[in-house]
């Protein structure tokens, strides 16, 4: 299992990157990307010492550790450059969060994120077909989320991935260890999306091609 959207205490995880990717590692995960959440205020703090980290837990062997970043709440007009500003400074992985339907994001935050230089687009909502055509014309992939509130428009989100040919991944957005779901729960909730054991394979191997890019 690969999960490329976990929280630390960096932001608003329960655990420091060492515990997480322990924790990651018993629940059956070969790899982790630690995206905590940023604005202007705190990019710059989360992603040097997120680097430190996960260099120091990929060292040790168990468990593969990126450094990312989740632009959270962020105008849609800063998206571009907070994203440009994250990846000169180390990020592997840069996540938005989308335009969830629990949450007060700004609209235009789907569209402004999938021009931007970015590889995940968080729990998307109610994405539209435009922003569905651009996510799979610019290689920008939508996930299917195992957390909470924001997995109520999953179905939605497979269905247009699946009409748009947008490629989708499969992220459980962990804040804590019981958000480490695994494999098992993870099928269940991909079915429970709409989607095929086929497309589910599909979404799995978009992870393992997202972590082969940024490895180099």
């Amino acid at each position: 299992m690969i999960d490329l959207h976990t929280h630390t205490i960096f932001s608003d995880g329960d655990l420091i990157p060492s515990e997480l990717a322990q924790r990651a590692y018993v629940a059956g995960y070969k790899v982790i990307a630690i995206t905590d959440h940023a604005d202007h205020s705190n990019y710059d703090f989360i992603i040097p010492r997120l680097i430190r980290a996960c260099l120091k837990i990929t060292g040790n062997g168990n468990i593969l550790a990126l450094p990312g970043i989740e632009l959270t709440h962020v105008d849609p007009r800063d998206i571009a450059e907070l994203a440009s500003e994250s990846r000169r400074l180390g990020a592997k992985i840069i996540v938005v969060h989308g335009e969830t339907p629990v949450e007060p994001v700004l609209a235009g935050t789907n569209m402004a994120a999938l021009q931007a230089d970015i590889d995940i687009l968080a729990h998307p909502g109610l994405i539209t077909a435009e922003e569905a055509g651009l996510a799979a014309t610019r290689g920008i992939h939508l996930e299917i989320t195992t957390r909470k509130g924001h997995s109520l428009t999953n179905g939605h989100v497979a269905k247009m991935a699946r009409q748009y040919k947008a490629k989708l991944v499969l992220d459980n957005d962990a804040h804590s260890p019981s958000d480490l779901v695994g494999r098992e729960m993870a099928v269940k909730i991909a079915r429970g999306a709409g989607l095929t054991d086929e497309e589910i394979e599909i979404m799995f191997a978009n992870s393992q091609d997202i972590v082969r890019k940024v490895q180099g």
